[in-house]
């Protein structure tokens, strides 16, 4: 049948129908239904050493970081949500946790291993056994993946304790140098003003922040890095 002259759109009469009751039951269920959802999977991803923060039900940055380190940890798409893949792995019996992860394949000796893929670090002992690990923030656009060595590169000393960056504000903390001409690993930087972090340590471990070349890392990890890393320390960094 033809819709009368200035009759309103079917659609919009439908919209009209629909029960207050049922618009407020609608709109109240899908946060709680996300809540009960998302503290359960904090409270996994805290115990997989992921950092997922408090399980309060809310899925924000601290808690996206989380997914996407849980993510990268067993090679899902780093998407920083629950996805149906994620959820699957994470309640499966042996997922790979966040701070205790394989090395990827990076040849045999005493070592430094970057993952860019997974935005992570791996000491590597001589035997093969690692020293530490940890999440780091780094830029693929300048570093390439290859084999480096630690020390001195265009003239420049291969370590400084309090390095800091062109501009004299930032404080590059456990500097070790280890690529032409000025990247080398580092705490997050720090501003010189108030010793207060560039960003959180959070963030590590994930592509939510780049660097301007440089590894950031956390301060325990720098410091690991500067007790491991003797002059002609191999580091392989890698895209997978």
């Amino acid at each position: 049948m033809r819709a009368r002259t200035g009759s309103r759109p079917s659609s919009g009469v439908g919209m009209l129908l629909v029960p207050a009751t049922v618009l407020l039951t609608v709109l109240v269920a899908f946060p709680a239904q996300a809540a009960s959802t998302a503290a359960p999977a904090q409270r996994r991803l805290n115990t997989l050493g992921c950092a997922a923060g408090p399980a309060d039900g809310t899925i924000g940055t601290w808690t996206r970081a989380a997914i996407v380190r849980f993510q990268a940890a067993n090679r899902l798409e780093q998407k920083g949500s629950l996805t149906t893949a994620t959820r699957s792995r994470l309640y499966a019996a042996r997922p790979v946790r966040c701070d205790r992860r394989p090395v990827v394949a990076s040849g045999k000796g005493r070592r430094i291993v970057v993952s860019q893929r997974q935005n992570y670090v791996w000491l590597v002992r001589a035997g093969g056994g690692v020293a530490a690990q940890g999440g780091m923030i780094d830029n693929p656009g300048v570093l390439r993946s290859g084999r480096y060595r630690t020390g001195s590169h265009c003239g420049r000393a291969g370590r400084v304790r309090d390095n800091r960056d062109p501009s004299g504000r930032l404080r590059l903390h456990n500097f070790v140098r280890f690529a032409p001409c000025g990247v080398g690993f580092h705490q997050v930087p720090q501003r010189r003003s108030d010793g207060t972090q560039i960003h959180s340590d959070r963030l590590l471990g994930t592509d939510y922040r780049a660097s301007h070349g440089c590894l950031r890392v956390s301060r325990a990890l720098s410091q690991r890095i500067w007790r491991f890393a003797r002059p002609g320390t191999r580091v392989v960094v890698v895209r997978h």
